[in-house]
């Protein structure tokens, strides 16, 4: 796909798409030597595991290592503050081939959050965990639940090396507490989610294809049953007129408009 910003503006199918489905994928929208490069700084930094970093251990999920002492305890899950590693990754987020499809589902004005995502995502073969179901807004803080996140491949994303996966349309849902957990995870053992778990897709991905979604659309992801570590970059956006709330984690860092 060309990188003019005009010609990154989505389509009336492909708007139609995100807003029934709460997702939608682009092909090939990452110029490829910036690609390259962030993937490049993205297995530097992981194998010096240069901080801001979060471990597997930290996150508990399930899979991971009890703790940072035990095997794999150590293993980088996430490399935070991607804008401020290198001048590739601020590039990347702040391009107008994402401003210019953020716009049209988001509104005019557009923000980064640092406060969220802004990392590089990996995944490792030995020691990777598994994400249950969770709409990410349930940790976020905002006068509207309106954000979109950009996930972009840095490598080849499959079911085998724990692509991210999604439930279409549950970003539009509303969801009694009894089906969730305490932790609002979507509970699996719940026969009225039966149906919802049922639409699960895979998010199947090549290098330089980007997946934009709502912050409450349902996703998971699994093990890395391949050989190669697998690497993402992701960020998340608002329009300007939808605040972060004052004292929360979402006001913690500065924004960054587009």
């Amino acid at each position: 796909m060309s990188t003019g910003s005009e010609s990154t503006r989505l389509s009336a199918a492909q708007f139609q798409q995100f807003e029934r489905d709460g997702y939608l994928v682009v092909r090939g929208l990452a110029p490829e030597p910036l690609r390259a490069r962030m993937l490049e700084v993205a297995q530097a930094h992981v194998a010096a595991a240069l901080p801001p970093v979060e471990y597997e251990a930290d996150v508990r999920y399930p899979g991971a290592p009890s703790s940072h002492d035990a095997p794999g305890g150590r293993t980088v899950r996430r490399l935070l503050q991607a804008c401020a590693r290198d001048p590739a990754y601020r590039e990347w987020a702040t391009s107008p081939v994402l401003a210019a499809p953020l716009a049209q589902m988001l509104g005019a004005g557009i923000e980064l959050s640092q406060a969220h995502h802004n990392c590089v995502m990996t995944k490792d073969p030995r020691y990777s965990s598994v994400t249950n179901w969770h709409r990410d807004i349930r940790y976020w803080s905002f006068e509207r639940p309106e954000l979109v996140s950009v996930w972009l491949a840095l490598g080849r994303e499959r079911y085998e090396n724990g692509c991210l996966l999604v439930l279409p349309g549950s970003h539009a849902m509303d969801f009694a507490p009894s089906l969730l957990d305490s932790a609002q995870f979507l509970r699996s053992d719940v026969e009225a989610n039966r149906e919802l778990l049922a639409r699960e897709t895979a998010v199947e991905l090549d290098p330089g294809d980007v997946l934009f979604f709502h912050c409450r659309l349902f996703h998971a992801a699994g093990h890395n049953q391949t050989d190669e570590t697998k690497f993402s970059v992701v960020h998340t956006y608002h329009a300007a007129d939808n605040r972060p709330l004052d004292g929360t984690r979402s006001a913690a860092v500065p924004d960054i408009p587009l």
